[in-house]
């Protein structure tokens, strides 16, 4: 059952705590591949359900052809303290967020809503921004700072465009009023 190949930066394992507003929570989610990855397990403590809730969802995720299981699960081997060698199933953020709409519990709840402010600052603005997360420099091993700064560069030439066409149609306005006021 071939997966998603989950590829390590340096052949060693980034982990992040997460840990919610409230202090409850504490997760540890591996960092590669400029995403994030959970176990089953772990969606469970994230969530505050059992294994078998995040299973069946997942099952009905993947029976839905919502997200293909090829893309956002990796299998990754992990050695255990008696030097057994086990593989476990890793689901990317995908993954993550499309378990977080269907789970029924108070933690899934305030991913929720979390989330949907995330995405309706997006559809309102244009844009969402981690502030905290840009101050402090790198995720994935990569400068999303610089990332964001040559994205508002590309936007600004636009920007002058639509400044040069207002004061065109002041200008046009200007010479129309000029003749106007001439006129017999």
């Amino acid at each position: 059952m071939p997966r998603h190949p989950l590829t390590l930066r340096d052949q060693t394992t980034e982990f992040l705590l997460y840990t919610a507003p409230n202090g409850a929570i504490k997760v540890e989610v591996l960092l590669a591949d400029e995403t994030i990855w959970l176990t089953q397990k772990r969606m469970a403590e994230l969530f505050g359900v059992g294994v078998p809730a995040i299973s069946k969802h997942l099952k009905n995720i993947f029976e839905s052809n919502e997200l293909n299981p090829d893309s956002v699960i990796s299998i990754l081997e992990t050695t255990a303290g008696d030097g057994k060698k086990y593989q476990t199933q890793y689901y990317n953020l995908d993954a993550v967020i499309s378990v977080g709409y269907r789970v029924n519990s108070a933690q899934a709840t305030q991913f929720r809503i979390w989330a949907t402010a995330l995405i309706k600052e997006y559809i309102i603005k244009g844009f969402a921004m981690d502030d905290e997360r840009l101050k402090n420099g790198r995720y994935f091993g990569k400068d999303y700072f610089r990332e964001l700064l040559e994205r508002v560069r590309s936007i600004r030439p636009s920007e002058r465009r639509i400044y040069q066409q207002i004061t065109d149609i002041f200008a046009e306005c200007s010479i129309a009023s000029n003749l106007i006021s001439i006129a017999p």
